[in-house]
């Protein structure tokens, strides 16, 4: 029988959010079950992950508590201040543990985002699980943990820790994207209040709210939104939403004020659905954003990290296919079908090429008769605050562009605080502003670029004509934990354990897939690629690198007349470093018990 494992204590550097003032340890929860989510703010996967939590903190509200571990990836995600606001931006409705050095990630060998710990009531870790897609099985494992502690007088039923906190009143929170309509208003995703809103010309006034304000997906002329996003104008006349936590993209009459659903089922989008079809049978992963360009409106698909295009006939009968990405998450250039895209979140076209911004590679880049390019950003791990050359310049985690009226790009560089421009003519790039709460759309206004500050929750004119600054700010690379493995034969072993009630699918041929990379590419001299099964022999060589590891397991349910089928997937990047004497293993969780 193999040894159980006691959970590690909850140490955060940055304390306690949602608690009231107060802090706890791991003690503290004994007696219910605790599932910790490691998340960080900028990870779409996380976000996904938190609307897959919701239902079962409710369903098991008296014998279950969630804690979030905010582990940051980017430099501004380790600000407790950015992390405090972006727990009220996305609805956190559990304590959050503020833990900007790692210590509990390290402490719990937690190796990606998000990652998923299950402590029994008794305080032993039971279950690991990294990626998203966990919902249903955690349901079932929490509804066995409840029968067995119950039967053993270990189970308490009692209040959850989670203390809301005071209430925020501004006219806008935490809004999104920004259109400019055809009389000269503004067009603003309000998207904590889960609205849109159309403002007048000064930016400040409001003129009409749609939507109830309520989290939802409702048509009609009292329409709910879930967290929305861009917002786009056609030359048509459309005005378009991206509705992004619903998973769906909504027309919206200004004029009667109701929604319509053209694109998406209001079911995220997961490995093995359809990428092509009519519109509104195909579901979609957190569109970001919209913009037309060759005569199709693009979708940027944060969740599946692509592009997708998206044609509509006016008469509800629109097709959706994919323009560029692999669902690979990364920075690869080059045919559009074989690019990684990690994360597109912002889009504008100068009718030449498409311009996005990439947030996870911090990165500017463009898409133009089936080819991807980058402008400016070198991979996912490298990150700052640098002008000058393009192919020297930096940026950290942007989530918006816009065409400036010299053909230069303006990109709002969302971690960093700034409005950066990057001029093709020259191939440079400078800071036209800084001190921009958050910037994460803009638009041209008579020449002038107004800007969402969404951390401030209103709209600015941060930009002075003929304003430009040249900074020469600090390169920074992602700070994770280092595995130390031997050079040489390496076995990679990815652990997979189907939910309980689930048995692995191989009714269509292999229920499991592995693909492997790395970065520098040269460390990996052999196992690199796509196979089947969750192990294989590499070979590395050199000192160190990143490991790129992309498993998905297929499973489905056992024991009913209609059973459904369930697709788990997590990318993991690996640091390692190449030491004599060290393990030749490298072991990953994808969802299994914790011994």
């Amino acid at each position: 029988m193999a040894a159980r494992v006691r959970a590690p204590e909850l140490v955060g550097a940055g304390g306690w959010i949602n608690t009231g003032g107060t802090s706890y340890g791991i003690g503290d929860f004994r007696g219910r079950i605790l599932v910790l989510d490691f998340w960080t703010f900028c990870c779409v996967n996380c976000l996904h992950v938190l609307d897959e939590l919701r239902p079962l903190e409710q369903r098991f509200a008296d014998v279950l508590d969630v804690v979030g571990v905010h582990s940051p990836k980017f430099a501004h995600e380790a600000d407790h201040d950015a992390l405090l606001a972006a727990v009220e931006r996305y609805e956190v409705h559990h304590p959050v543990l503020d833990d900007p050095d790692l210590t509990t990630w390290s402490q719990y060998a937690v190796r990606a985002w998000p990652t998923l710990c299950v402590i029994d009531p008794e305080g032993y870790l039971v279950h690991v699980a990294s990626g998203e897609g966990h919902g249903e099985g955690l349901s079932r494992l929490v509804e066995q943990l409840v029968e067995e502690h119950e039967a053993k007088g270990t189970l308490q039923r009692r209040g959850a820790a989670y203390v809301p906190p005071p209430q925020a009143d501004t006219e806008l929170r935490f809004p999104g994207k920004v259109a400019l309509l055809p009389d000269g208003t503004l067009l603003v995703s309000d998207t904590a209040h889960h609205s849109v809103v159309q403002m007048a010309a000064d930016g400040e006034t409001v003129l009409r709210r749609y939507g109830t304000g309520e989290r939802g997906l409702v048509d009609g002329p009292e329409p709910r939104f879930a967290e929305p996003q861009g917002v786009l104008v056609t030359a048509a006349g459309d005005v378009l939403i991206a509705d992004a936590a619903n998973h769906v993209v909504r027309r919206l009459d200004l004029d009667s004020g109701a929604a319509t659903t053209v694109a998406g089922t209001g079911q995220v989008w997961r490995p093995g659905d359809r990428t092509s079809g009519l519109a509104l049978e195909t579901r979609l992963s957190t569109p970001w954003d919209l913009a037309e360009h060759d005569g199709e409106v693009v979708l940027a698909m944060a969740g599946t990290h692509q592009l997708w295009s998206l044609s509509l006939d006016g008469k509800g009968d629109g097709q959706v296919r994919v323009l560029a990405g692999t669902t690979g998450e990364g920075l690869r250039d080059g045919d559009a079908s074989r690019a990684y895209l990690a994360q597109p979140s912002g889009l504008a076209s100068d009718g030449d090429r498409l311009w996005f911004a990439d947030a996870e590679t911090s990165a500017l880049r463009w898409y133009r008769h089936g080819e991807i390019g980058t402008a400016v950003g070198s991979g996912l791990f490298d990150f700052g605050h640098v002008d000058g050359p393009a192919q020297e310049a930096l940026l950290q985690h942007p989530l918006g562009v816009a065409v400036l009226p010299d053909g230069s790009i303006a990109v709002c560089d969302t971690y960093n605080g700034a409005v950066r421009r990057y001029d093709p003519a020259t191939d440079e790039v400078s800071t036209i502003a800084s001190g921009v709460a958050e910037p994460s759309g803009a638009v041209v206004v008579d020449g002038e670029l107004v800007v969402v500050a969404s951390a401030a929750h209103r709209l600015e004119r941060p930009v002075a004509p003929g304003a430009m600054a040249r900074i020469r700010g600090q390169a920074r690379q992602t700070q994770r934990p280092v595995t130390d493995v031997s050079p040489g034969e390496v076995v990679l072993e990815v652990v997979f354990e189907p939910a309980p009630g689930q048995h692995l699918d191989e009714r269509d041929g292999p229920a499991t897939r592995l693909v492997v990379s790395s970065s520098p590419p040269e460390l990996l001299v052999e196992g690199g690629g796509a196979g089947t099964g969750l192990s294989r022999s590499l070979v590395l060589s050199g000192e160190q690198g990143v490991l790129h590891v992309a498993a998905t397991a297929a499973s489905c349910d056992e024991g009913v007349d209609h059973p459904a089928c369930h697709i788990t997937q997590q990318d993991w990047g690996i640091p390692v470093r190449l030491v004599e004497g060290a393990p030749p293993h490298l072991g990953l969780v994808l969802r299994g018990s914790a011994a």
